[in-house]
């Protein structure tokens, strides 16, 4: 759990790569630097340690990364205008960073991700109260015009495919709802499921999630209760059923599912901790651990080969 807890950053968006080569996995952190404007590069030490490896430049207010599904390119979003995707070349042997492109987005994003094939990027916009889905090219750049522009609920804060490519949904943290979308890998195209959104209860702030190893959970944090809500999701037509909600981190933010799938982490904005969960084979969650953080930790991402 020592490697995970160091990826809670304070106000910086984390990533991390675990890159296969020679004797042992390289692993690399990448930390977006919302007021200087640019990424930095970090090489993890066998002992969990961080190197510098230098910074790339992005631009102000970047912040929300995600990594491609081969490992290839990084992707980061600048939330000032002109808003953009900025994708950036992944050197295997290094970490070193490369822009590609930067390329127009449709709104600010907060969040931002991929589908499982890396050919589609899709954005939550919380003051646009929008979703979009831009193609992907094979070189890595984020084509300038999108696929597709939806309103969404008010607030939309984070955006996601299942582990089947076939289902995305969206939390709205405004409207407390979870919209659900049938997504078309072909066109990279987003649909309404039936029902289109899942109601939550009145006032819990709906923000963040994800789903389990073997997608038959959906997690997403409640920012205003600082609960986290579990749903089961159906596998052949990806509709969400809510089961419970339990107590976490005061207004969670990030949280990440252990590559064996049966442990999950979750920081806290308000709370400097970050509380560690087992994950039960009915996908109940039980607290084993709480592991202090840096104030205002708010981002945990785990990228594994």
């Amino acid at each position: 759990m020592n490697s995970l807890a160091r990826l809670a950053w304070g106000t910086a968006m984390a990533a991390t790569i675990s890159i296969a080569g020679g004797a042992r996995a390289a692993t690399f952190v990448y930390v977006s630097n919302a007021e200087d404007g640019d990424i930095g590069v970090y090489a993890m030490k066998p002992d969990g340690t961080l190197e510098a490896r230098g910074r790339v430049a992005a631009a102000k207010t970047v912040m929300p990364m995600t990594v491609s599904p081969d490992k290839r390119f990084l992707y980061a979003h600048s939330r000032s205008k002109p808003y953009s995707f900025h994708a950036y070349s992944i050197d295997g042997k290094t970490g070193a960073l490369k822009l590609v492109a930067s390329s127009p987005s449709a709104e600010s994003f907060p969040y931002i991700s991929l589908d499982r094939t890396g050919r589609f990027i899709f954005g939550a916009s919380y003051a646009g109260a929008v979703v979009s889905v831009n193609a992907v090219g094979k070189d890595g750049r984020v084509a300038e015009k999108p696929i597709q522009v939806i309103p969404v609920g008010r607030n939309a804060h984070s955006i996601r495919v299942d582990a089947t490519n076939r289902y995305v949904y969206t939390p709205t943290l405004g409207s407390d709802e979870i919209f659900q979308f049938r997504f078309d890998a072909k066109s990279g195209k987003l649909a309404s499921n039936t029902p289109a959104i899942v109601l939550m209860k009145a006032g819990t702030g709906p923000r963040h999630f994800i789903t389990s190893k073997d997608n038959k959970f959906l997690y997403a944090t409640e920012r205003t209760n600082s609960t986290m809500a579990g749903f089961s999701v159906d596998a052949a037509s990806g509709k969400l059923t809510y089961l419970s909600s339990i107590p976490t981190e005061k207004q969670p933010r990030g949280f990440a599912i252990s590559p064996d799938g049966k442990t999950m982490v979750v920081s806290g904005e308000k709370s400097d901790m970050l509380a560690v969960y087992a994950i039960g084979t009915d996908g109940a969650l039980k607290e084993i651990q709480k592991v202090p953080t840096g104030k205002g930790s708010n981002w945990v991402e785990v990228v594994s080969f």
